[in-house]
């Protein structure tokens, strides 16, 4: 976590890639800042307590598109809108399957960019349980949990119930167009993964804007700098709000329920009120000014189907906390209440910020790390800097030259500079075990000027031998604890096994000294293909039981 919040800030040095073309002069320029409180449910069980999702883009006062802001990275880095499977899917934490269509369907349709559906490799768009042969490690989604039965008590854990998961990241349908990126935080893995991984990455430009969802309940901010050749005057800010699991009478479990497909127990039914857009008209002049709005223009198509925004209505809630029109709560300050504020600004700054200093690791494991730094300023090393933007490269320093062409790092608890000389921190997530990286950290001001580069680099240790959930060693050796064999060695253990004192007494050791073993053979193909045969007559055997 970033030391001492001042004011809460995200990393949008990156938005030159997307919406920001470079400064005539540097030293004279437009920004606004937006203002707005995510919320949460807090009368639903944990799992069920999602913050929602943003994305933030300007119009003009015709409608016309002119540029993406802001996007939280479960849609702009990991593809929410465009992963393999049906977009009815049930849901869960960390759920990793399902193109959520109905994520951001005004600004997906909106906006210009258009893509290839990601569907699974074997086409089998409706299963949820696909084949290890197909299957490669994944380091940021969890493996699908059931909702009652024996996963009941991980479905509410908000965390990956087993270090061992595989997914299918898919392959490109190009006869079935699709509104939103793919996913960019994946390397091939030549032994499962199609050839169409590789292309992911160059296909997903909004990755360079995108941020981890903000803490709900506390008031963020996040800004723009107006780039030079766009015209001040009058433009509109639309802010887009989803959160799965926000049911009420008109969007509930019973209207909207989860596909029957195989695996149905797994997740719950998600599909509850639709998106929301919030729209603050907004002035860029030549003196500061402040815009904002109290309530919602209107909601998405339920489905995803369409980009129609449909006016508000008595079908969205709201009078409860953290749903409907209360996914961005009231907030209160010397400019009144409000849900959404836009503060436009003519800036004059020529002085860059001085690179952040003393970069140096403090821990790391298999999937993260923590990084120390001592802040750098707005002008050189006075004030406050406006943002920082982390990079990191594998197999070659990050360097001025190509930052902007360097990977994002996932940074959860966003960027909060402070004053100048303060010392800092930052964790980074959805790293790879064994991996040499290079990093760089640059701060800007507001007027887009970048500070130097502060480079540091450092290696992942190796993967940690941690809990495999259920059937620990079949897990492992089929990929996914969803496998049809593992299914029925899992029933067979419950429902025959566990009746008799034997069987229970075999049970227990089987839990007492598979879980090292099955983090052998998860990291081992040849292990994995051993371990099937081994359970092959073992296999057949229940096959054949009757019960």
């Amino acid at each position: 976590m970033w030391s001492r919040v001042a004011r809460t800030s995200f990393a949008v040095a990156a938005l030159a890639a997307v919406a920001q073309p470079a400064v005539a002069d540097p030293g004279v320029c437009h920004s606004i800042d937006v203002t707005l409180k995510p919320q949460k449910r807090t009368d639903l069980r944990p799992g069920d307590q999602q913050a929602p999702q943003m994305v933030a883009w300007i119009e003009d006062p015709a409608g016309n598109y002119v540029a993406t802001i802001y996007i939280t990275q479960e849609t702009g880095t990991f593809g929410l809108g465009n992963r393999p499977g049906r977009f009815d899917f049930n849901s869960a934490p960390g759920w990793p399957f399902g193109r959520r269509i109905g994520v951001f369907p005004v600004w997906a349709e909106k906006k210009p960019e258009r893509y290839d559906t990601i569907v699974f490799q074997d086409s089998r768009d409706d299963g949820l349980s696909h084949g290890v042969n197909i299957s490669s490690t994944e380091h940021h989604y969890c493996r699908p949990m059931e909702a009652t039965g024996t996963d009941a008590g991980s479905y509410d854990a908000l965390s990956c119930a087993t270090s061992f998961v595989g997914t299918d990241k898919g392959r490109r349908d190009s006869s079935q167009p699709n509104n939103y990126p793919p996913r960019q935080d994946i390397a091939r893995d030549p032994s499962t993964d199609s050839d169409d991984v590789t292309t992911y990455p160059s296909l997903n430009r909004f990755d360079a804007i995108s941020t981890a969802t903000p803490p709900t309940g506390q008031v963020t901010t996040f800004g723009w700098t107006m780039p030079s050749d766009l015209a001040a005057g009058d433009y509109v800010l639309l802010v887009e709000a989803s959160t799965e699991f926000d049911h009420n009478a008109t969007y509930s479990k019973a209207a909207r329920p989860g596909p029957q497909v195989a695996f149905g127990s797994y997740g719950e039914p998600y599909r509850g009120q639709p998106s929301l857009v919030y729209k603050v008209p907004f002035t860029i002049a030549s003196d500061d000014r402040v815009a904002k709005t109290s309530d919602y223009a209107g909601y998405g198509d339920p489905d995803g189907a369409n980009g129609m925004l449909h006016p508000p209505d008595a079908t969205i809630s709201t009078d409860t906390l953290g749903s409907g029109l209360d996914r961005l709560g009231v907030i209160t300050d010397a400019d009144g209440s409000y849900r959404v504020k836009v503060t436009s600004r003519l800036q004059i700054d020529n002085i860059a910020p001085s690179a952040p200093s003393q970069l140096a690791l403090n821990t790391a494991t298999s999937r993260s790390a923590i990084l120390d730094f001592i802040e750098s300023g707005d002008d050189n090393a006075k004030g406050v800097a406006r943002s920082y933007d982390v990079r990191f490269r594998v197999g070659s320093p990050v360097t001025a030259d190509n930052f902007d062409d360097a990977d994002s790092v996932s940074v959860p608890s966003g960027v909060t500079p402070v004053m100048a000389g303060e010392a800092a921190e930052v964790a980074l997530t959805g790293l790879l075990p064994e991996t040499h990286y290079y990093v760089g950290l640059r701060a800007t001001d507001d007027c887009g000027n970048a500070s130097d580069v502060a480079t540091l680099d450092f290696t992942t240790p190796e993967r940690m031998i941690g809990e495999v959930d259920s059937c620990f060693i079949a897990t492992a050796a089929y990929g996914s604890l969803m496998a049809t064999d593992v299914t029925l060695l899992r029933r067979m253990r419950d429902t025959v096994m566990r009746k008799s004192i034997l069987g229970e007494l075999a049970v227990e050791a089987y839990y007492t000294f598979s879980p090292p073993v099955a983090g052998v053979v998860g990291e081992s193909d040849l292990l994995r293909w051993t371990a099937r045969e081994v359970l092959l007559p073992v296999v057949s055997f229940f096959r054949a039981y009757r019960f």
